[in-house]
């Protein structure tokens, strides 16, 4: 039986509890689901405590769980970051099913292959993005304020990238895909760049909504797609992995984004 929670600070405004007991009855998977506050440098403390087996990690505790994880997958240490902790013969288990999410995402707008992607943003989420996406992007371009954060980067990716100073860039006109990792209103930033854009923007924001980077896509009259999905997709992935079984991927989407978005409004 899972008894599971999502953990990270904050926290009160998740979804994931909303999410996970929709697909839990849906399934029909026996489980518990709750959003618990659990700040940096308190996670190793937390899992010696916990009755829990099953733990969706946000920020800021997706790094750290690499130091307490038994067994860490390949995707996780590829991207040094983990937003998956599921208990498996008494042994602590790092997964990440960001990479998943923005993969069935893109699928699911028919986005299988790219000449060039723009990243906004070097942190967790942005390696998850890169992990796909040089595998189906001859380029990836990535703009960044911490040079520091390059080797986990390029260790995320299979091909080389291409860094950027935190500027105005054409970039945004001409990447066949623009995502947005950074947070809060930091994307504005890049607003003075946009004129007659042909890409698509993937805005890992979903609340509030519409931010003002989408809004101005949406205007454009491109594809925008918004954070919800990602959400929703690595959400179930976790619920794949938590449950052992595999689902109608399709038809539970359905469900949790009239859900997701109901709660929103």
């Amino acid at each position: 039986m899972i008894n599971g929670a999502v953990l990270g600070s904050p926290i009160a405004h998740s979804l994931s509890p909303l999410l996970h007991a929709i697909a839990y009855r849906h399934c029909g998977i026996q489980g518990s689901y709750e959003a618990i506050k659990v700040g940096s440098g308190e996670l190793s403390s937390f899992i010696k405590g916990t009755q829990k087996n099953c733990l969706s990690l946000t920020m800021p505790l997706k790094e750290e769980a690499l130091l307490i994880a038994d067994e860490i997958s390949e995707t996780a240490k590829k991207i040094s970051s983990g937003n998956t902790l599921f208990l498996r013969n008494n042994k602590w288990n790092l997964e990440s099913t960001d990479v998943a999410g923005f993969e069935y995402s893109l699928k699911s707008h028919g986005i299988t292959s790219l000449n060039s992607v723009l990243i906004l943003g070097a942190g967790a989420t942005a390696r998850a993005a890169v992990a796909y996406l040089s595998g189906i992007s001859e380029k990836i371009h990535v703009v960044n304020r911490n040079t520091a954060r390059q080797a986990s980067m390029d260790s995320s990716s299979s091909i080389k990238i291409n860094y950027l100073p935190w500027a105005a860039t054409d970039f945004m006109n001409s990447a066949d895909l623009i995502i947005n990792t950074t947070p809060g209103n930091a994307g504005e930033d890049f607003l003075p760049s946009v004129s007659q854009p042909r890409g698509v923007l993937f805005e890992v924001l979903y609340n509030p909504w519409p931010t003002a980077l989408s809004k101005v896509w949406a205007e454009s009259e491109n594809l925008v797609i918004d954070g919800l999905d990602l959400l929703i997709h690595q959400g179930i992935s976790q619920v794949e992995i938590f449950a052992g079984v595999s689902v109608d991927r399709q038809e539970l989407y359905a469900l949790m984004r009239k859900a997701a978005l109901a709660k929103l409004v």
